[in-house]
């Protein structure tokens, strides 16, 4: 597939490849990073392992490679660095479709200090989200996103209590939200997950999109009682960039209120030190040479 591009247009590259094969469950992979597999059930089959053979890299270098189903093309009047930023915003709109997060909800983002999850908070908002309750441990890190939010996003410090927890949870939420995203990294302990389940009102959702080293504990009465949903989601459906590119275009979404900083591609050593001390609403970008150069350096 070729995209010919007007002026103005641009495509956003996803690493989520989903193969469009007409069986139960298509291979999938992150291109770059990892094929898709779980150790617990029989981890990575014949599949995977080939569709990660076929596309090995990623987009460290000045020519990408990468399936056409992976490209959207984008109207889009901001610049390619800042664009960037679809990627730090598409993986939570993942959760929130799957959520069926609705105008005039509730929803609690446990995380929200972390690169995905003060990204959550912002796009609640642009959502139509009545409310959003940002939960996390770092106070100045959850007082900046919540700024960055507007008034209808209040903080949460979660303390590790809890029965607490979830008590200040449902209190900022009005009684109780209709959705939690947990989209918190390497989570070490299931207590802010749990706290976020019980902050939710009967019939709540929650869905999870983070990642945790110990088992996460449900007792079937609390579920049964309350009509909890708990859903897992990996990533987002392959519409996603071109809603969000909308929304962007829109004015719905801004991407102003990202922290952006750029490094070259020959700097990609500082670009990496720069992305690991991230917080909140930072983004780290790498450019590439200008597209003259990309032509006279480029091999015949």
């Amino acid at each position: 597939m070729v995209y010919h591009l007007t002026p103005g247009q641009r495509v956003a590259l996803s690493p989520h490849h989903v193969v469009d094969e007409r069986t139960p469950e298509p291979a999938q992979l992150l291109i770059g990073l990892t094929a898709m597999g779980s150790a617990r059930f029989a981890g990575l089959d014949t599949a995977r392992l080939a569709l990660q053979a076929d596309w090995p890299d990623g987009v460290f270098a000045e020519f990408a490679h990468l399936p056409a189903a992976c490209a959207t093309p984008i109207e889009a009047t901001a610049a390619p660095a800042r664009l960037a930023a679809i990627g730090k915003f598409v993986v939570p709109y993942g959760g929130f479709l799957r959520g069926g997060l609705a105008a005039g909800e509730t929803v609690i983002v446990n995380g929200a200090t972390g690169f995905f999850g003060a990204a959550a908070v912002l796009l609640a908002v642009a959502m139509g989200a009545a409310r959003v309750i940002a939960a996390g441990r770092d106070e100045a890190t959850l007082r900046a996103v919540a700024a960055a939010g507007g008034e209808r996003v209040a903080a949460v410090r979660l303390t590790g209590d809890i029965d607490a927890d979830a008590t200040r949870l449902r209190d900022a939420s009005g009684g109780g939200a209709h959705m939690a995203l947990d989209i918190v990294g390497r989570a070490t302990s299931a207590d802010a997950t749990l706290a976020s389940l019980r902050g939710l009102r009967r019939g709540g959702r929650l869905v999870l999109m983070g990642s945790m080293s110990v088992p996460l504990p449900l007792t079937i009465a609390d579920m049964l009682a309350n009509n909890w949903s708990v859903l897992g989601q990996f990533m987002y459906p392959k519409e996603a960039i071109a809603r969000l590119a909308a929304m962007i275009a829109a004015g719905t979404l801004d991407l102003g209120k990202i922290e952006l900083k750029t490094f070259a591609l020959a700097d990609l050593g500082d670009a990496m030190d720069a992305a690991a001390r991230m917080r909140g609403l930072d983004l780290t970008a790498v450019t590439m040479a200008s597209p003259e150069r990309r032509t006279k350096t480029a091999a015949p």
